[in-house]
């Protein structure tokens, strides 16, 4: 970080192309040490022809004469007269050190962290010391150091440093960038300074030691740009302020190769970003007085020294890492090409490579164990003892990372909950996914945020406009709205690999910080942000290096945009149950005949009604007798939200066999709605069914094993008794909410969706208990009309559901309105010749629910489950202890059971197995 900062401007940057043309003295020649080597150098076989093009005879001539100088002649040393500054600020150095334990007491519970000594003593793919005292040439690693100088006189230190390593150099690229330039906006003070570079790299005479310069300055990024043309293993990049001991390449080289830090860049120097403050904001990485503004390791001033490894959020004036490593830091262009370039490598490592940056520990004793082993000159100019203003471009790009993933210590350490995530990858999508996110933001208790894709596609600005946010959300350091920059990424390529991997890493690591119980996108989102989205969930795994733990459980909920104005009860669902949004698997079971007109009816009114972007199945169940324009209708049918089955009896079965063989449970997540073709439903009954689903069946918290269904319907009329009175829910419940929902001990057959477990149960039940004779049936009601029920499955439900308990859910809305509705049409019941009952149309045929059915709810949301109302079969108020004593009572069922005893099941098979206490 020696060269003064130019951010105003940002240069045309065409590596590869740029790097050729503008290199015009690619290097000097160097006599061979040896006299069967020749004495020309060369970087490697990829710049041969660069270095013969950029030569001219007459340099070559001043070069070899040069050659005949010593080092001792040419090199100037740096001088250091003064001391490393320490602070004396007592309240800094107590804050800075806690942080610092608080640190290492988590990495080494997450990770581990090693001492020197063991770090050495574990095993390595490079085996330095052979086993002995001569190292192995077969496994030494060939390790290419990159030395770019600027200003200072520090490279003759360098260098005889390099020469004294235990461990040999495979090569030295001493780089110098505009230091001769006369236009750049920090000029090097001294215009000879390139030449006295070159003199003193032909001094050494090493054939393994090349000079590269150019009067164009690169800058930071230049030097790892270089790095992409070495052959060797690994690279070693110094700033020069760093003067290596003498054993570093020996131990950096041993540490890479370990299994824990092969994946890993390596350093002496880094820095801990900063932490979320009190007030949820983050402090700048420069702020003094303030423990969150993060730390600088080792820090003398603070008397904090690094005796074991260390991960840090950016490495600084020294990087080791693999040369395959290096690739990473072009996969996305920078923040900014002028300065954050260490930040960059580790932001973008972390994010492609699930790869950390570490500082490596030393012996204190012993300077051949140091990275810098003269401190001063590193440290002096980086504690925030000396400088303590803001470096408003750095803050930044940490910023921009953070909001693009990047799992900062501070995230490792503090891993989040928050309800949902909502993704936009344009303008339009941010203004149809507004009143959802608006919704959760306005609840109490709930925690969301928007994550737009920034550049071209969705910049944050246009976005906050859109959601009439003040243009300050996109640079405050507080979370509301991350910019993850993918528009950026596609300037020149067409294809969606860049998108696609760009969002995947991204949106990973955000996942694993956050911890979303959801991520909601609109439905008709690009199929490739799609399938970004939907590969960084399935990766909810804890990362590498110890990252934060990932919500492994969240969903991605995909939303038609129709939809969303409707579906703002989904905020109001618990944060524990939102997660099991894609595992519940509803399917629509149609039972018809020959009523051709009615199920168009039907079939219409499930086309409209509202989905949420889920798979619904659909079956058709055909009686042998069914007529042909039923047929018809069925087989031209279109159902676009999930497969369409048919079936069709050979034999004759009857209702009582076309109902209950509808459907059957093919998981414990898999729910049959029934639904006779006389019936209609209301847009919003999917949704109902989801709520209620979500509430109160996958609600970690909530335990209501009795309920085994759930109602679109609300009767008028209490069935179950010979007199038929009317009953009106909204009037019995008017104490605790008029339009409460509320549990019934009757199941519903005019469109109810069936439980798993229940339904198993119901069919070992029903097998265990059917007679063609109703008066045969066992099981006696007291006072109930069913008891007289012929052809019914209904009969046998009620009869199962009174002996042990169960309850179904149903809606309680004014007027009795309702997501289905019967239309009373002649078939096997109604207007049936056996049946002596009248049947007055009113009585059952319901108005549909054609708004928002939250509006009715109390407090315009599910209650909680222990708010239910309860009623028997007879529409009277009991407990749902009371319903299981009034069936234990009975002594009915199956299994002989004691007086507080019901039978409970096998669910898995529905077999009874016995009888418990309630």
């Amino acid at each position: 970080m020696s060269p003064a900062l130019d951010l105003h401007t940002k240069p045309d940057f065409s590596w590869a192309s740029r790097i050729v043309l503008q290199w015009k003295h690619l290097m000097i020649p160097a006599k061979s040490t040896t006299s069967t080597t020749t004495t020309t150098t060369t970087v490697d076989n990829h710049v041969n022809h660069l270095q013969e093009e950029a030569w001219s005879s007459s340099s070559t001539v001043m070069a070899q004469m040069i050659n005949m100088t010593s080092d001792q002649d040419v090199c100037e040393h740096e001088t250091i007269n003064f001391e490393q500054k320490k602070s004396d600020n007592a309240k800094m150095i107590k804050l800075k050190k806690e942080l610092f334990d608080e640190i290492l007491d988590f990495q080494s519970r997450a990770l581990g962290t090693e001492t020197l000594s063991e770090l050495l003593a574990m095993k390595s793919k490079w085996d330095i010391k052979g086993g002995g005292t001569t190292p192995t040439p077969t496994k030494l690693p060939k390790v290419t150091v990159i030395l770019n100088h600027f200003k200072r006189k520090t490279l003759c230190s360098q260098l005889d440093s390099l020469l004294r390593q235990t461990l040999p150099f495979h090569r030295v690229w001493v780089l110098a960038f505009g230091t001769a330039s006369t236009t750049t906006t920090s000029p090097n003070p001294n215009p000879n300074y390139e030449q006295s570079l070159r003199r003193i790299v032909a001094s050494y005479n090493d054939s393994r030691i090349s000079f590269i310069s150019s009067t164009y300055d690169f800058k930071y990024f230049g030097r790892f740009q270089m790095a992409l043309q070495t052959d060797g293993d690994l690279v070693y990049i110094l700033d020069d302020d760093m003067i290596p001991g003498r054993r570093m390449l020996e131990i950096l080289s041993h540490v890479a190769g370990t299994d824990k830090y092969r994946n890993s860049v390596l350093g002496s120097i880094g820095r801990i970003l900063p932490f979320r403050m009190k007030d949820f904001s983050f402090p700048s990485y420069r702020k003094f007085g303030v423990k969150e503004a993060g730390l600088y390791l080792p820090d003398p001033a603070y008397d904090i020294l690094v005796d074991k490894v260390v991960q840090v959020d950016f490495l600084s004036s020294s990087w080791f890492l693999s040369s395959d490593l290096v690739k990473t830091l072009f996969i996305q262009d920078p923040f900014t090409f002028m300065t954050g370039e260490d930040l960059h490598l580790s932001y973008l490592l972390q994010k492609y490579r699930d790869a950390g940056s570490f500082v490596v520990p030393v012996d204190p004793s012993n300077k051949e164990t140091w990275g810098d082993s003269e401190h001063r000159l590193a440290y002096v100019s980086e504690t925030t003892v000396i400088f303590k203003d803001i470096v408003q471009v750095r803050d930044d790009q940490w910023w921009a990372t953070l909001t693009s993933g990047y799992i900062t210590q501070w995230a490792a350490m503090n891993p989040q909950k928050i309800d949902a995530f909502f993704y936009a990858h344009s303008l339009d999508e941010v203004a149809a996914l507004a009143p959802l996110l608006e919704k959760f933001r306005s609840t109490i208790g709930k925690k969301a945020y928007i994550i737009v894709s920034g550049g071209r596609y969705c910049p944050c600005e246009d976005a906050a406009a859109a959601l009439k946010w003040p243009m300050s959300v996109c640079k405050e350091r507080r979370f509301k709205i991350f910019d993850i920059g993918i528009g950026s990424l596609t300037k020149v390529s067409p294809s969606e690999v860049p998108v696609v991997q760009a969002i995947y890493a991204a949106m990973k690591g955000l996942i694993k910080i956050y911890n979303p119980s959801v991520v909601i996108a609109v439905n008709d989102v690009d199929p490739n942000v799609k399938k970004a989205l939907k590969m960084a969930l399935d990766t909810g795994s804890v990362g590498g290096n110890g990252t934060a733990a990932a919500a492994k459980n969240a969903s991605l909920i995909l939303l038609p945009r129709a939809s969303i104005p409707n579906a703002l009860w989904i905020a109001d669902v618990k944060s524990a149950a939102l997660p099991f949004w894609n595992k519940m698997r509803i399917s629509i079971n149609i039972i018809t005949q020959n009523r051709a007109e009615s199920l168009r009816r039907l079939l219409k009114s499930l086309s409209d009604a509202y989905y949420l972007g889920d798979e619904v199945g659909i079956s058709f169940n055909m009686d042998s007798k069914v007529d042909e324009e039923t047929t018809r209708e069925v087989g031209s049918f279109n159902w676009p939200h999930g497969t369409k089955t048919l079936r069709r009896r050979i034999i004759q079965g009857g209702l009582i066999r076309a109902v209950s063989e509808s459907w059957y449970p093919a998981s414990d997540d898999d729910y049959g709605l029934l639904l006779e073709d006389d019936i209609e439903v209301s847009p919003y009954y999917y949704m109902w069914i989801k709520y209620a689903l979500l509430c109160y069946r996958y609600d970690p918290q909530v335990s209501l094993p009795e309920l085994g269904s759930i109602s679109l319907y609300t009767p008028r009329l209490v069935e179950v008794v010979k007199e038929r009175p009317k009953w009106n829910p909204s009037e019995a419940f008017k104490k605790i909410h008029p339009h409460t929902p509320y549990l019934h001990q009757l199941p519903c057959s005019w469109g109810a969706v069936f439980f798993p477990k229940h339904w198993r149960e119901f069919y070992v039940y029903m097998n265990m208990r059917f007679t063609e004779n109703a008066k045969e049936n066992p099981v006696q009601i007291p006072k109930s009309r069913t008891n007289g029920w012929q052809a019914s499955w209904k009969k046998f439900l009620i009869d199962m559901m009174y002996l042990r308990g169960y309850v179904s859910l149903y809606p309680n809305f004014p007027d009795q309105a309702s997501f289905s509705t019967n239309h009373m049409e002649p078939g096997a019941h109604i207007a049936a010749k056996d049946n002596v009952l009248s049947h007055n149309k009113h009585d059952f045929e319901v108005p549909l629910l054609t708004d928002d059915f939250r509006n009715y709810l109390p407090n315009g949301k599910m209650p909680p489950a222990s708010k239910l109302p309860s009623i028997n079969l007879f529409n009277q108020p009991v407990s749902l202890k009371g319903l299981k004593s009034a069936g234990a009572k009975l002594g009915q069922d199956v299994l002989r059971c004691q007086l507080n005893e019901i039978v409970v099941v096998d669910h898995d098979t529905g077999l009874p197995k016995g009888c418990v206490k309630f």
